[in-house]
């Protein structure tokens, strides 16, 4: 078991005067600092002072503490990816043979042939705990994740988990890796520190995604009769006209409020995280994965204005397929369960209780813009020569300027 624990909070204190109905001037109010609140005195000529405590969480206070040490962890490595199958031989025999640790893997690993090729596998191929998605509940049997490959295997990991997620520890083996902080190399070094605390935590929210669909008899739906109607997405959910080639047409409620209607591709609703996946490729701004916050991005709108907005993480979204939709919409979920929504079906979305703890390999701040630099290049461009680099320009005239150029362009003619 593991807990984000805070080691500093900034505390403001605000304080509200009740003031009375017969007073009509200004009065200020004084906010005490912590030190000094037992020190100070305040004049019984002033109006009662209320004070409220707000806590501002700063993100790089987020600290991964363990109530004891973890037990059993789960491996998700790249699936057809052999490449992968090295690292991963070597990550679960350490954690077997060195850190006495009951280690999961997922059944279609066991299956790989190409793990033949390692004898040492064969040693602690028995020892190997495993289990199948969709058969198998891994709830409060896991205490630690690990992952190898891509952003891939960290959604994986989400969707496994539709409630309280272990700790997630990425390494980057796949090809982009903007979720996967770690590096292989000296992995035993970096699961030690992990494994003793050493660690910042990244808490990234989720969405809680619920399909209703109309009651309506003669709605024939093509759906999978086991396809969720409720899950937890760790980037985005995607509403689109999918096969169709109308334009969706689609209601956006807020709240209950009806704010406006899509015309278009698509909408894409985000979390912070998903901001720097499908989101940012339709024109969304790229958000730290710390803020609370829900994207709304039109894809393609048929109106120049229709601009991406962030919302406040509590409210909840409701996305209607319009009555007067020549065709369905479909939906999925981080890229899977693809499910038609027929005109009066809806999807509510709203930010879930449970994060998922991504483990840091430095801090929040320093991974999400090492991140940004190195898989989207973001804001890289040759720099700009400073004047003094500039020799040719600065000791000659414009005129003199104008008066070379000519001359070398009598000499090529």
């Amino acid at each position: 078991m593991y807990t984000a624990c805070p080691s500093v909070n900034a505390t403001t204190r605000v304080a509200k005067n009740k003031i009375n109905n017969n007073i009509n001037s200004d009065c200020t109010s004084e906010i005490a600092n912590n030190t000094n609140s037992n020190k100070n005195t305040v004049d019984s000529t002033l109006p009662a002072v209320k004070t409220v405590y707000r806590t501002i969480q700063d993100p790089a206070s987020q600290r991964l503490t363990w109530y004891k040490p973890p037990l059993t962890v789960l491996v998700i490595k790249k699936v057809r990816d052999v490449s992968v199958l090295s690292p991963f031989v070597q990550l679960v025999q350490w954690l077997i043979e060195e850190k006495r640790m009951v280690v999961f893997v997922e059944a279609a690993v066991m299956e790989d042939a190409h793990l033949d090729q390692y004898k040492s596998f064969s040693t602690i191929k028995d020892k190997l705990m495993t289990f199948r998605d969709g058969k198998d509940d891994l709830t409060d049997k896991i205490d630690f994740i690990i992952c190898l490959g891509g952003d891939g295997t960290l959604l994986y990991a989400s969707q496994l988990f539709q409630q309280s997620v272990p700790p997630v520890m990425a390494f980057h083996l796949g090809s982009l890796g903007f979720l996967t902080p770690f590096r292989f190399d000296n992995f035993q070094e970096q699961v030690n520190n992990v494994l003793e605390g050493h660690a910042a935590l990244t808490l990234r929210s989720r969405l809680r995604c619920i399909v209703m669909k109309k009651n309506d008899p003669n709605n024939k739906s093509n759906d999978m009769p086991n396809t969720p109607t409720n899950l937890l997405v760790l980037n985005e959910v995607v509403v689109d006209r999918g096969p169709s080639p109308y334009l969706s047409n689609i209601d956006l409620y807020l709240d209950g409020k009806h704010i406006t209607s899509v015309q278009g591709d698509g909408l894409i609703v985000s979390t912070p995280t998903g901001s720097t996946a499908y989101a940012v490729a339709a024109g969304a701004s790229m958000i730290h994965p710390s803020v609370p916050a829900i994207m709304v991005t039109p894809i393609c709108p048929h109106s120049l204005s229709f601009r991406p907005i962030v919302v406040p993480a509590g409210v909840e979204l409701k996305i209607v397929t319009s009555d007067e939709a020549r065709s369905s919409s479909y939906c999925c979920f981080d890229g899977r369960f693809q499910q038609e929504l027929h005109p009066g079906d809806s999807l509510r979305v709203t930010t879930s209780i449970y994060p998922v703890p991504s483990i840091c390999a430095q801090d929040q701040i320093s991974d999400w813009f090492d991140s940004l630099a190195e898989c989207l290049h973001w804001n890289v461009r040759k720099r700009q020569k400073h004047l003094d680099e500039l020799t040719d320009l600065t000791h000659s005239s414009s005129n003199d300027t104008l008066d070379s150029l000519d001359r070398e362009l009598i000499e090529k003619e």
